[in-house]
């Protein structure tokens, strides 16, 4: 955060400024940090008292000051709290928002090199974010989110961790509604802003997809004054965004489907290793080749990757450096594609553990079972496949444990329904899906998913049947397939532990939204991994 004076602070958040007991706040630039959670204030800080459904913020400013806070933005007097000053505001959601651009607006007034780049898409912000905060913190000092960090609270506290000496700051932005990503932008222009994908998340919210597209350009037309748009050549919503562009136009994607005739960074011969992990030819649009193994795995990744790389080139950082980089990255945010090998009893046997439980719709649903589907039994340190078809080589036992998807409108259970089949299409051994004991709207969702996957309309609330049908029809898929149904995490998590112990080589993707309880399994997993997929080196 660029330092500031309180009373700064006040007019910069339109507040009222109730002093604290030396009733002087002006002479000296003493808050240096602006913080939400009472448990990050250090010397120095602002503290946003923000009213949350189970907390309130308020009630922890009358302790603020013994932590360091200089001063607390609070929507009404609180009573107690003499020892600190306090910033009346009417929302405090609006202030915390008002002093991110005011940070902006400072940082930019230095005149030294600084950049926002923004990114949006309906899948892949937080893992091309996670690539690009490695590849421009080559280049310069970079801030960018920590995980989600994406809405009308975590993008503020982002942007006012922007100092002095940033060059980069890499803003996600997310939205649920029309209207959201514009009023980031409010508050954070970008100078650069990447678009990677329109599709079905938040369908339920938005109404169609065509809102959805609305949505995610708004981060286009938010650009400052002759700003670069970055856009995905492949999807041809996105495409249509370059009639919002400002300035200058970049195109990266791997058919180009939607903009043919545009220079694009894109992709060559993507093949991918035992662990899932990308390798492909990355060609720019000059014509300039560079030899890609991605660090992380996911075939959908790469996509992300060349998007990253897009942005890496046009701030002047070399192909053959940005190939290096995407190698090096094998840390993204928690719960995507986490691959990890996971012993759940003492003696029992290991199973890998793919875990992407951040959240689910359509789109990542798929993209996640395709890496299941791709997974093999690694024949080396490496990841290396084996290069010869022995029938003795060991078979990975594919395990897709999914739970239900929400805000996808009018057709969300069609939409489970045809996600299910697509699942069993794929040649998987076992799909369990996961409900919730407490909300029958959840649980019909999960139950849609394994009509899906058994290729049937209905079924019994506890029935499993072996048998699959890709496209909903009665003709079984060319692999049977195990098809469960349950109601929690927990009767999943011991459904996984009966399979790993009869199946070797069991390999288990979790994939649901939040209300699953998938992430927070992954989180008790996670205490008795036996070691990190990231232990293992990528091949060069």
């Amino acid at each position: 955060m660029m330092p500031m004076t309180v009373d700064e602070i006040a007019k910069a958040v339109s507040g009222r400024l109730v002093a604290g007991p030396s009733g002087d706040t002006c002479a000296e630039p003493v808050a240096t940090s602006t913080v939400s959670d009472s448990r990050q204030i250090r010397v120095g800080s602002v503290f946003v008292a923000i009213p949350g459904e189970r907390v309130d913020g308020h009630d922890f400013v009358a302790g603020a000051a013994g932590l360091g806070a200089v001063a607390a933005v609070v929507d009404h007097v609180v009573d107690g709290a003499d020892d600190i000053a306090q910033i009346v505001v009417d929302d405090t959601v609006q202030a915390l928002g008002r002093l991110a651009r005011h940070n902006i607006v400072r940082r930019r007034e230095l005149g030294t090199d600084f950049s926002v780049i923004g990114i949006t898409g309906s899948v892949g912000k937080t893992t091309t974010k996670d690539l690009l905060r490695f590849l421009m913190t080559q280049l310069g000092e970079t801030v960018a989110p920590v995980g989600s960090f994406n809405n009308e609270i975590g993008l503020p506290l982002t942007a006012l961790k922007v100092g002095e000496g940033t060059r980069f700051f890499v803003a996600e932005m997310g939205a649920n509604h029309v209207g959201e990503i514009a009023g980031l932008t409010r508050i954070v222009p970008p100078d650069l802003a990447v678009v990677l994908k329109v599709g079905v998340a938040h369908l339920g919210e938005f109404g169609s997809v065509e809102r959805i597209a609305q949505a995610k350009s708004e981060i286009v037309q938010g650009l400052v004054p002759g700003g670069v748009a970055v856009l995905n050549a492949d999807d041809k919503r996105v495409a249509a965004m370059t009639k919002f562009a400002p300035g200058e136009v970049l195109w990266f994607g791997l058919n180009g489907d939607a903009q043919p005739e545009a220079a694009r960074m894109s992709a060559l011969d993507v093949t991918v290793d035992a662990l899932d992990r990308p390798s492909f030819t990355m060609v720019a649009p000059s014509g300039e080749k560079a030899q890609v193994h991605l660090g992380i795995g996911g075939a959908h990744n790469v996509i992300n990757a060349l998007a990253a790389a897009t942005v890496a080139s046009y701030f002047g950082m070399p192909l053959t450096d940005i190939a290096v980089g995407l190698g090096e990255v094998e840390h993204i945010s928690p719960h995507r594609m986490a691959v990890s090998s996971v012993v759940l009893d003492e003696g029992a046997a290991p199973f890998t553990l793919i875990d992407d439980s951040f959240n689910a719709n359509p789109d990542s649903m798929r993209a996640g079972l395709d890496g299941l589907a791709r997974w093999e039994v690694p024949d080396g340190p490496e990841g290396q496949k084996a290069q010869d078809s022995n029938e003795n080589q060991p078979k990975p036992y594919r395990v897709a444990v999914l739970g239900a998807m929400l805000e996808l409108g009018g057709d969300e259970l069609k939409l489970h329904r045809q996600t299910g089949a697509y699942a069993a299409s794929l040649g998987l051994d076992e799909i369990i899906t996961v409900g919730n004991e407490t909300d029958r709207h959840f649980d019909e969702l999960a139950s849609a998913l394994s009509q899906g996957a058994r290729g049937q309309e209905d079924e019994d609330r506890n029935g499993d049947t072996p048998v699959a049908a890709a496209d909903g029809s009665d003709k079984p898929s060319r692999t049977p397939v195990v098809v469960q149904w349950v109601h929690s995490a927990d009767q999943a998590e011991r459904l996984v532990a009966e399979t790993a112990r009869r199946h070797q080589n069991t390999v288990v993707l979790l994939k649901g939204s939040h209300l699953s309880g998938l992430s927070t399994l992954a989180e008790r997993w996670a205490h008795a991994r036996k070691q990190q997929r990231t232990e293992v080196e990528p091949k060069h």
